[in-house]
C-alpha cells in the first residue's frame, strides 16, 4: 500500500510538471473526458523579443540555459498567483488564471503576475527582453484532442487578445500591456498600477480595444 501511494505521488508530480498541478490532480481523481466548459478567465502571454538574433549570437547550450531561466521566472510568478502555465510555445508562454480552478480575482492575479514577470526578467535574465500582454473574458477550457491523447486547452478571445497585446508591448518591454476590460474588473489596488495609453484595433478583431500599460517607476 505504501509503495502504491508513493508511485501515485510520483506520477502526480511528474504529470504535474507537464500539465500543471491542478490539471494533474483533476485527471488523477476522475476519468478524463474530452470536451470543455465556458469559464471567465484572464490570459497572460509572454513572447521573447529577438529570439532569432539570440540563437545566432549564442551557442545552443547557452540559448537553452537562458531560456530555462526565462521560463523559471514565469512559472514561479504564475504559480504564486495560482495561475496555470498552459503552454510553452517555442520561446513564448501562455498562462491562464481562473481555470481549471476558480479565482475570485483572475484579472487582478494576471495583472500582478505580468508586472512581477517584467521586473524579474529585467533582473534575472538581462540577456533577453519580452513583450507581455494580458486579456480577459469568456473562454472554453477543457480537454481537446483524441481520447488516446489530449491536452488541457483554453480557447477564446482572451488568449488571442493577450497574444496581440504582447506584440504591442515589445515597444517597451518594461511595461506589460492589458486590455481595458481586464483592468476594469481587477481589484482597485492592482488597477492603480495601470494607466490608459491608447485605443487601437488589434489584429483579427473588429472592435477597438482600450490599451493600458503598467506604471513603471523610473
Amino acid at each position: 500500500m505504501v509503495s502504491g501511494l508513493r508511485e501515485r505521488e510520483r506520477m502526480r508530480d511528474l504529470f504535474g510538471r507537464h500539465v500543471g498541478r491542478e490539471v494533474a490532480e483533476a485527471a488523477l481523481s476522475s476519468d478524463p473526458a474530452l470536451g470543455g466548459t465556458e469559464r471567465t478567465v484572464a490570459a497572460l502571454f509572454v513572447d521573447v523579443i529577438g529570439s532569432t538574433t539570440l540563437a545566432a549570437q549564442r551557442s545552443p547550450t547557452e540559448v537553452v540555459e537562458i531560456l530555462n531561466r526565462f521560463f523559471a521566472v514565469i512559472v514561479r510568478a504564475v504559480e504564486q498567483q495560482r495561475g496555470l502555465v498552459n503552454k510553452f510555445e517555442g520561446d513564448a508562454v501562455l498562462a491562464i488564471f481562473g481555470a481549471p480552478i476558480d479565482l475570485d480575482d483572475a484579472a487582478g492575479a494576471a495583472l500582478c503576475t505580468a508586472r512581477e514577470i517584467a521586473r524579474e526578467l529585467e533582473r534575472r535574465v538581462p540577456e533577453l527582453s519580452a513583450g507581455i500582454g494580458v486579456g480577459f473574458g469568456p473562454a472554453v477550457a477543457g480537454n481537446v484532442g483524441a481520447i488516446e491523447r489530449f491536452e488541457y486547452t483554453i480557447i477564446g478571445d482572451p488568449v488571442n487578445e493577450s497574444a496581440r497585446l504582447s506584440e504591442l508591448a515589445k515597444r517597451d518591454p518594461r511595461r506589460p500591456l492589458a486590455s481595458g476590460r481586464t483592468v476594469d474588473v481587477a481589484n482597485p489596488q492592482e488597477a492603480a498600477h495601470w494607466e490608459e495609453q491608447e485605443t487601437t484595433s488589434l489584429r483579427g478583431r473588429t472592435e477597438e480595444t482600450r490599451v493600458y500599460a503598467a506604471v513603471v517607476d523610473d
